[in-house]
């Protein structure tokens, strides 16, 4: 298999009344009117930054998985999906969003646990209990927002930070965690039928008709991760690496091969058996978080297939 042919990289559409476009990490944005397109491409970022070679079929994992959360939560929140016409493309609302993300953590892992690491013992307004080792249990889930980078690093931000720079007011705020609390729990209920552990993640809010929604994808590798839940107590009793379902292996591989995003380091290139390695794992979390079995769509063209299922589903509006 050609992984670039047979991956999206990137795209270029114009969809009929389009007016603006945004290329992320992962995704692509066409505004039309007051409805968006996303396209999941199969770029993958880490570190904030995006990886040379893409995933091969890593876009309809995260596209199929955000889907289901997002159907599996609407009576929690209300949230800006309206179809899914292409495996690739979600299509809803244009929401206002607001710059923030609204990351919620259950277990002292990846950032929190380098934050503790190194001696910090607040962490975006919030103090962490003293004698914990990575991967524990917090005593609740702890929330530590993130502001939203349009370029570079998101930032660590406080409650506090987040309405004095007036990102959020302080009714919004209230609701914000209110919703994030309620959705984590969700996730956590599913992700325990299916024997696992949903260690950390974040959401994204924005505001449409003046009314907070849900928006961007949920409970996806790429924005929350997972462990197995079967063997975590004897794991973390023998201070062994938890087995994880996530893209945090990403991460670590990039570090053992220099690369932390920092200024002066040059990224590695995935070699081919690493990147199948990836699209693997990505397909192995679809699997186990939903008991269904992935099923490749593929194409001998895809950009036009989106183009074609995205331009009848606008029609359909």
């Amino acid at each position: 298999m050609n992984i670039e042919k047979s991956s999206i990289i990137k795209t270029d559409f114009t969809f009929p009344n389009q007016t603006k476009v945004y290329h992320g990490k992962v995704r692509d944005v066409y505004t039309i009117g007051q409805y968006l397109v996303m396209v999941a491409s199969d770029r993958i970022s880490a570190f904030d930054h995006i990886l040379p070679r893409p995933i091969p079929y890593k876009g309809q994992v995260l596209n199929k998985i955000a889907t289901k959360f997002l159907e599996a939560t609407r009576d929690i929140v209300p949230n800006w999906l309206i179809s899914t016409p292409d495996p690739n493309v979600s299509l809803g609302l244009a929401c206002e969003p607001f710059p923030i993300e609204m990351v919620i953590r259950g277990y002292l892992t990846g950032h929190a646990w380098r934050v503790y690491r190194a001696g910090g013992r607040v962490l975006c307004g919030v103090t962490l209990p003293e004698g914990m080792k990575e991967h524990d249990k917090f005593p609740q889930p702890i929330i530590t927002p993130a502001t939203k980078a349009e370029e570079g690093h998101d930032e660590d931000i406080s409650k506090e930070g987040i309405l004095a720079a007036g990102l959020a007011t302080p009714e919004q705020y209230e609701l914000l965690e209110k919703y994030t609390h309620a959705l984590f729990q969700r996730g956590t209920e599913i992700a325990a039928e299916r024997d696992l552990i949903l260690v950390d993640t974040k959401y994204e809010f924005g505001v449409y008709n003046g009314k907070i929604h849900l928006i961007d994808e949920i409970h996806t590798p790429d924005s929350s991760r997972y462990f197995y839940a079967d063997g975590y107590e004897e794991r973390q009793a023998n201070n062994e690496p938890q087995k994880q379902l996530s893209k945090e292996f990403v991460r670590e591989w990039l570090m053992e091969n220099g690369f932390q995003g920092k200024d002066g380091q040059t990224m590695p290139i995935m070699p081919d058996d690493f990147v199948h390695l990836v699209t693997k794992r990505y397909i192995e979390l679809y699997e186990k978080i939903t008991g269904n079995d992935f099923v490749k769509e593929e194409s001998d063209d895809i950009l036009g297939r989106i183009d074609a299922n995205v331009v009848a589903a606008l029609g359909k509006l």
